[in-house]
C-alpha cells in the first residue's frame, strides 16, 4: 500500500458527495465503495437514472424510462429524449474565467477566456449551418491539439453533425483509410505542425487528403501563419479567421440541435492493424453520462481546477479532455513534444499552470525514471493532488515512482478503458487506498468480470475482461456496418450476449484490478496465461534495453515457441551475459514460463500510428502469414520496422511449422 486518503480528502471527494445525495434523495445507504459498485451494476436503471438527475442532464424532451432494452448488443438507453453534448459543455460558460489554457513549445501558457471560446463555438456552428452542413453530416479534422480544433469539434456537435479527427503526424494514406470511410462534407485542417523544435510541413499530405476524400465540399484552413505559408487549397476553401469574422451570436440566440440519445457525436478509430480501421460511433447521451461519471467520480476533477493530460487528437484521451469542460474544470492543452526542450517538459507545464490533475502514459514515466528526473526536486507542484497513468499497463515500479519522485501525499488513479467505449472501465476511487501496480476498482456501472475460457467468472486468476451489463457509451455502431456483423464480431463472438473487451484482466478479492495487455496477444504457455505487460515490466528494469516485443507461437503437436525481440540502447550489445540477465530477471520476478525461448535483437519495434505495439501481426507473420494479409502498413508508425521480423520468419531455424515428428 503506497497511499491512503485522509478523512478530509475522502470527505471532499466528488463520489462522497454523490453518496450523500443518494442517501438524501433516494434513501440509499452504502457502507463501502464495494457495496455502491454492486448496487450500480445490479440496479442498472436506478443507477443511471440517479446519475441523470444528479448531473442535471438537460433534455428538451424528458425520458420515460432509462433502459428500454438491456440486450447486448442492441441496448436502448433513454428513448425519446432530445439533448446535445455541446450544450452541456457551454452551459459551464463563465464570463471572465478561462475556459482552457494553451501551451506551445517554448511559449508561456496562454489563457482562452470563456467569453471568446464560447462565442467562437457559436459563430463557427452558425457559419457551418449557413454553408450547408446539416445534422448527420460528417465533419473531419486533420489538426493538432490546439484551441481551434476543440472549438471546431464543439461547433460540429452543436449542430448535430458528426466529428472525426486525425492528428497531423498521420500520413495521407493513413488518414484516407480512416476518413474516406465516412465521406465527410467538411474538413478542418492545418498545413504543418511544430514538434521537438522543428517545423513539419504537411502540405503535400494535405493535398493528397483533400483530393482523396470522396464527397468533400468544404475545406477550412486553421493553420497559424508560419513557415508553411499558404496551403494552395482548392478554390472555395476558407480561412479560419474568415469563418470567425462574423457578428457574435449571444448564447440566448443560439439553438443547439436537439438529437436523440444515441445520435452520433463523434467517430473514433481502432488501430487498424488488420484491414481498414474500424470507425467506432459514439452517441451524444452516452458520452455525456459516461464522461461526467468518470471525470467526477473516478478522476475526482472539481470545478475551477486545472487538469492536464498529454495527448494528441488521434487518441481517445483528447475527447476526454474536451469533456473536462463539462465539469467546470479548466483543461490545459499542449501542442508539442513531451520531452522538449527538456526531458521534464510536462512537469514544467504542470507547475506553471498550477495543475491539480496530471495524466500521461506509463511510457512517459519510464522515460523520466531512466533519465533520473525527480520532479519534486525541480518544481513545487503545489496544486498537484492526482495523477492518472493510462494507455498501457502500469507496473508496480511505475506507481511507486510517483510517490518517491513527485509527492508522498498523492492519489495515483491508474485507469484502463479504451477507444471502444471512450471512457474507463476500471480506474481510480479517491476514497480507497492505492496499491503498487493495482488499479483500485471497477468503475461504477461497469459490470466487469474476468472470464475463463468456459465463460465462468474467476477471482485472482487471469481471464478475459468482459462486461456483462450494457453501458451507455458502448458504440452506437460501426459506421457503414449496416447489418451489424462487424460490430457483433468485434465484441460478442466469444461470449454471446456479453461484451468481450479484448484485454486480459485479473481481479483480486478486494476488487483491485490488473489489466495485463491485449488478450489476442496473450502468451499462453502450457495452459498458463501470461500478460505481455509482465514481460515489459521486467525489461524496464534492465538498463541496456530500450524497447521490446514478445509473442508466443502455438505450434502443431502441442509445442510452443516464445521469442523476445529487443531494441538495445546505444553502446550495448546482445551478448550471452545480457541474455542471462534478461532470463534471470524474468525468472526471478515472475516464473520460468516467462523466460523466452530465444532473444533476438532488432533495430526498432513496430508500432501502430496510435502507439500500440504490433504483437498480433508479428505473431501471425512468424506463423507463416503474408504481411499484407495480416496488417495495414498505412496504420504503422514506421512500416520499415516490420522487415526485420519478415526476414527472421524467412530465415529462422528456431522452430518448425510442420507437425512434430513425435
Amino acid at each position: 500500500m503506497l497511499w491512503t486518503p485522509s478523512a478530509k480528502w475522502a470527505a471532499n471527494a466528488n463520489i462522497t458527495k454523490f453518496i450523500r445525495w443518494l442517501e438524501e434523495r433516494r434513501g440509499l445507504s452504502f457502507a463501502s465503495y464495494e457495496s455502491l459498485w454492486r448496487w450500480s451494476v445490479s440496479e442498472t436503471e436506478a443507477f443511471w437514472g440517479a446519475l441523470w438527475d444528479y448531473f442535471d442532464i438537460k433534455s428538451s424532451v424528458p425520458y420515460e424510462r432509462v433502459l428500454a432494452s438491456g440486450a447486448m448488443p442492441g441496448a436502448r438507453w433513454f428513448p425519446a429524449v432530445r439533448l446535445n453534448y455541446a450544450e452541456h459543455v457551454l452551459r459551464c460558460e463563465r464570463p471572465g474565467a478561462d475556459a482552457l489554457l494553451f501551451v506551445q513549445e517554448d511559449a508561456a501558457p496562454a489563457g482562452v477566456l470563456w467569453d471568446d471560446f464560447a462565442s467562437a463555438v457559436r459563430i463557427v456552428a452558425t457559419q457551418l449551418r449557413a454553408l450547408g452542413v446539416k445534422r448527420g453530416d460528417r465533419v473531419a479534422a486533420y489538426a493538432p491539439n490546439i484551441p481551434e480544433t476543440m472549438i471546431a469539434m464543439l461547433a460540429t456537435a452543436a449542430i448535430g453533425a458528426v466529428w472525426a479527427g486525425c492528428s497531423p503526424d498521420f500520413g495521407s494514406r493513413g488518414v484516407l483509410d480512416r476518413l474516406d470511410q465516412l465521406r465527410p462534407k467538411a474538413l478542418f485542417c492545418v498545413g504543418g505542425y511544430r514538434y521537438a523544435g522543428k517545423h513539419f510541413d504537411r502540405r503535400e499530405e494535405l493535398r493528397g487528403i483533400v483530393a482523396g476524400l470522396s464527397g468533400l465540399e468544404l475545406v477550412i484552413d486553421m493553420s497559424r501563419r508560419g513557415p508553411q505559408g499558404e496551403l494552395d487549397l482548392p478554390a472555395g476553401a476558407l480561412r479560419w479567421e474568415s469563418l470567425l469574422d462574423h457578428a457574435p451570436v449571444p448564447g440566448g440566440d443560439f439553438s443547439f440541435d436537439q438529437v436523440p440519445f444515441d445520435h452520433p457525436l463523434w467517430i473514433l478509430f481502432s488501430s487498424g492493424t488488420t484491414g481498414l480501421p474500424k470507425p467506432i460511433v459514439h452517441g451524444h447521451g452516452g458520452i455525456i453520462l459516461e464522461a461526467l461519471k468518470t471525470l467526477q467520480f473516478h478522476m475526482d476533477i472539481h470545478p475551477g481546477e486545472r487538469a492536464f493530460f498529454y495527448t494528441t487528437t488521434g487518441w481517445m484521451m483528447w475527447n476526454v479532455v474536451v469533456s473536462m469542460l463539462m465539469t467546470g474544470a479548466c483543461p490545459v492543452l499542449y501542442d508539442g513534444h513531451p520531452a522538449y526542450p527538456e526531458v521534464d517538459a510536462l512537469w514544467r507545464i504542470a507547475d506553471r499552470c498550477g495543475v491539480s490533475f496530471f495524466g500521461a502514459s506509463p511510457s512517459y514515466v519510464e522515460i523520466m525514471r531512466k533519465a533520473g528526473v525527480v520532479p519534486k526536486a525541480r518544481y513545487a507542484l503545489s496544486n498537484l493532488r492526482a495523477i492518472m497513468p493510462a494507455g498501457s499497463p502500469v507496473s508496480p515500479d511505475c506507481t511507486a515512482w510517483f510517490y518517491d519522485n513527485v509527492k508522498s501525499d498523492l492519489w495515483v488513479a491508474t485507469g484502463s478503458g479504451g477507444t471502444d467505449v471512450c471512457s474507463g472501465l476500471v480506474g481510480g476511487v479517491p476514497t480507497l487506498p492505492v496499491y503498487a501496480g493495482e488499479i483500485q476498482a471497477r468503475q461504477l456501472g461497469v459490470a466487469a468480470e474476468a472470464f475463463d475460457d468456459n465463460g465462468v467468472s474467476v477471482i485472482d486468476q487471469v481471464g478475459e475482461l468482459v462486461i456483462t451489463k450494457p453501458l451507455p457509451s458502448m458504440p452506437v455502431s460501426f459506421w457503414g456496418d449496416e447489418t451489424g456483423e462487424r460490430y457483433r464480431g468485434a465484441y460478442f463472438d466469444m461470449f454471446p450476449g456479453v461484451w468481450r473487451h479484448g484485454d486480459l484482466i485479473r481481479i483480486n478479492a478486494r476488487g483491485g484490478c490488473f489489466v495485463l495487455g491485449r488478450s489476442d496477444a496473450t502468451l499462453n504457455r502450457h495452459g498458463v496465461r501470461i500478460g505481455t505487460a509482465e514481460i515489459y515490466g521486467a525489461l524496464a528494469g534492465i538498463e541496456a534495453i530500450a524497447d521490446g516485443l514478445i509473442v508466443n507461437l502455438d505450434l502443431l503437436g502441442g509445442r510452443f515457441f516464445m521469442p523476445l525481440f529487443v531494441k538495445l540502447k546505444s553502446g550495448f550489445e546482445l551478448d550471452d551475459a545480457l541474455r542471462r540477465r534478461i532470463a534471470d530477471a524474468l525468472r526471478r520476478e515472475y516464473s520460468p514460463r516467462h523466460v523466452p525461448d530465444r532473444i533476438v535483437e532488432v533495430a526498432e519495434i513496430p508500432y501502430t500510428l496510435t502507439g500500440k505495439k504490433m504483437e498480433v501481426p508479428v505473431r501471425r507473420i512468424l506463423m507463416g502469414a503474408s504481411p499484407d494479409a495480416v496488417l495495414n502498413r498505412n496504420a504503422m508508425a514506421n512500416p520499415a520496422t516490420l522487415e526485420a521480423f519478415v526476414a527472421y520468419a524467412a530465415s529462422q531455424s528456431d522452430y518448425s511449422l510442420a507437425p512434430s515428428a513425435a
